[in-house]
């Protein structure tokens, strides 16, 4: 049994401090959110009297309903594209002894450094050139090729720290590499699929920019480019705002807390392996 000391009481503090200073943001977001217009309360005050007439107003007139289905199509057909692309890709990288895989590995390893932004106008231009503009599709296709990289990173330092016994072991039964790949490789990287599968369905979900770019003037919009169009040239409807953000991080949050322990599970076996 550990004492309780003055040492305890100040971590104890110092814990409850921090605590309190992430939570403030997300205070700040619901009380906003819950604010009628015009309430004269300051910004950390509760909402006088709280309305939800800030949900319904902010899912009427930005179409958050679309928004919300465009952002789960882009989103999950974005990682299924990029578990499967990047893990067939890092096999061959991380079992292949031959000069060229690591000077393939490398090269996509320089896609770590490179800032995105130096590839903006020329990847726009290519999509303008296939006639993906304004389409899910294009989004899908830049957002895969700008998480390969990094997958590719995490599924070749997952699979070099794996045994080769039971790729032998299949081979041996005479198992082509494409049915040991897939039947016996593939699902030993459960771990590490389940930690790229969730920073890769974030990172999409809560992407900006990209559609943005690639969806402007057209009439399918993602959630956040949804929440944008609140924003006016002269002005912006606040209320609304928050209270689209607050929309919008619900399907997030509802995902996390059914599959948390799956979640904890994968993060834990992925930086492990």
């Amino acid at each position: 049994m550990y004492r309780y000391t003055w040492r305890t009481a100040i971590l104890e503090a110092v814990m409850i401090l921090t605590a309190l200073i992430f939570l403030f943001p997300i205070y700040v977001l619901f009380s906003l959110a819950f604010k009628a217009p015009g309430d004269p309360s300051s910004l950390i005050a509760p909402p006088a009297q709280p309305t939800f007439a800030n949900f319904i107003d902010a899912w009427n007139q930005g179409g958050l309903g679309g928004g919300l289905v465009n952002s789960f199509i882009v989103t999950s057909i974005t990682v299924v594209l990029v578990v499967i692309i990047s893990a067939a890709a890092a096999y061959p990288l991380s079992r292949a002894g031959a000069r060229w895989s690591n000077v393939a590995y490398f090269g996509f390893l320089a896609g770590l450094l490179l800032p995105a932004q130096l590839g903006l106008l020329p990847l726009y231009q290519t999509i303008r050139d296939l006639g993906l503009l304004g389409s899910l599709a294009g989004v899908i296709l830049v957002n895969v090729g700008g998480s390969m990289p990094f997958s590719i990173f995490l599924y070749a330092g997952f699979l070099r720290a794996l045994p080769t016994e039971f790729e032998e072991a299949a081979a041996i039964d005479g198992a082509s590499p494409f049915r040991t790949f897939w039947s016996v490789v593939f699902p030993l990287m459960r771990p590490i699929t389940g930690t790229l599968a969730v920073l890769t369905a974030v990172a999409t979900w809560n992407d900006f920019l990209t559609p943005l770019l690639y969806l402007s003037g057209s009439d399918q919009q993602t959630i956040t480019v949804a929440v944008y169009g609140f924003v006016g040239q002269f002005g912006a409807q606040w209320n609304l705002i928050f209270a689209g953000i607050v929309i919008s991080i619900l399907p997030i949050l509802i995902t996390y807390f059914l599959m948390q322990r799956s979640i904890i599970q994968g993060f834990a076996g992925g930086l492990k392996g």
